[in-house]
């Protein structure tokens, strides 16, 4: 066996594409019974391939997992040192940014647009019409799937349907995911078998998450309803997104664009009226009361009960001058109790670290063998660039391993 990748989420796909060649034998192991099981669950609301932005607007958006620098404090300069999510932006090979992304999706046949806010999805939305044109182009190019396939570590030895087998790749890729999401497969059993090898792995935190709140009783009516025309702010990061009032707390696009920052303690604030400034939004706090209830005396000003309901429970002691009223529906503190379990995040932070790989992703400590995707020690929002760095980073280590089978065979 020429080339091994383990896991056939996005991350290994693209590592896989990156080795085919002719005459050269590349098997993908996965233990799930079917491939990219994660990416299909992203797709069922409507698959995000990534932001149609430039380069370097892309680039800032990347955190950098358990490293001090976020998005928002300088990790462009990170990205273009450590190259923490592939390549696209090194000089020595092609680029695989969003446009990119674009442009391999339409080689697959799939039609793509661009939504108001940047965001590119398949015309039909869905992810599996891409993932079966993507594995029909990958058995062409005689890459074999292996599902039912887990990875024991002890070398390369697998459970499998037929029994132990051991296989000999002359390189391989590790693209195994991080640790959210376990019941689709990523579990983060690898950790300590890369641990005894020498790998330094960070410990994994939950990323684009939800968050805990301690609702009063009078939020329960609220359960389930969408929060529109809000804007979210921590640490510089902001947010326009929708996001859901639950039972058990807060999640949603909205916050997932901010919940690094949340996550590390950054205090969040709610706009409730983005659209208005503060003279404006006083104007409306201005008006007579009357013998309104102080409930529906802030529907007519808001125009929205659930904005109402976060503005009375978040919003305590309440102000007493339409100034006051403004100040605080611009800028309510967004209370919670910390995030919500790793287990139901949609990606996490965290993982093998930077100075335990080469440029090429290559392990110190393992040589021949490459890592991509959500093993590394990085993170981003939801929104497209998750699932584009993904792509980036197997790219990145594929074309480094067939590098060196290229060497090799050269040697």
């Amino acid at each position: 066996m020429d080339a091994l990748v383990i896991g056939a989420g996005p991350a290994g796909l693209m590592a896989a594409e990156a080795l085919a060649a002719p005459g050269r034998r590349v098997v993908v192991a996965e233990a799930m019974p079917t491939p990219a099981r994660k990416f299909l669950m992203a797709g069922k609301s409507g698959l995000n391939l990534t932001k149609d932005e430039p380069p370097e607007a892309f680039a800032r958006r990347f955190g950098s997992g358990s490293g001090a620098l976020s998005a928002a404090q300088g990790f462009s300069d990170r990205w273009r040192t450590q190259r923490p999510a592939g390549g696209y932006l090194r000089e020595e090979e092609p680029a695989f940014g969003p446009a990119e992304v674009m442009s391999w999706a339409r080689g697959l046949g799939i039609e793509l647009f661009t939504g108001s806010t940047g965001r590119v999805f398949p015309v039909g939305m869905k992810a599996s019409p891409l993932l079966r044109a993507w594995l029909a182009r990958l058995r062409e190019w005689g890459v074999e799937l292996r599902t039912r396939w887990r990875w024991i570590g002890d070398g390369f030895r697998f459970e499998t349907p037929e029994g132990l087998r051991i296989v000999q790749p002359r390189v391989t890729v590790l693209a195994l995911g991080g640790a959210s999401w376990p019941r689709l497969g990523s579990d983060a059993a690898w950790v300590p078998w890369l641990q005894e090898a020498g790998v330094r792995v960070a410990p994994f935190r939950p990323a684009n998450m939800g968050f805990r709140v301690a609702w009063s009783a009078q939020m329960a009516r609220h359960f389930g309803a969408a929060v529109k025309g809000t804007a979210l702010q921590a640490a510089g990061l902001a947010s326009r997104g929708e996001w859901i009032i639950g039972r058990h707390g807060i999640e949603g696009g909205g916050i997932y664009e901010i919940s690094a920052a949340l996550r590390d303690g950054a205090a969040g604030l709610v706009d409730l009226a983005p659209d208005l400034d503060h003279a404006a939004l006083a104007t409306r706090f201005a008006k007579p009361r009357g013998k309104l209830s102080l409930g529906n005396w802030l529907r007519r000003v808001l125009d929205d009960p659930v904005k109402v309901a976060l503005l009375l429970e978040w919003g305590r002691p309440l102000p007493d001058d339409p100034a006051g009223w403004a100040a605080l529906a611009k800028a309510l503190p967004l209370r919670h109790n910390g995030p919500m379990g790793i287990e139901t995040a949609i990606s996490s932070a965290g993982g093998v670290t930077w100075d335990s790989v080469t440029e090429g992703q290559e392990l110190r400590a393992m040589p021949d063998v490459f890592v991509a995707g959500e093993m590394l020690d990085w993170e981003a929002p939801t929104g497209g660039y998750l699932l584009t760095a993904c792509m980036g980073s197997g790219l990145h280590a594929g074309r480094a391993a067939a590098a060196r089978l290229a060497a090799s065979a050269q040697g």
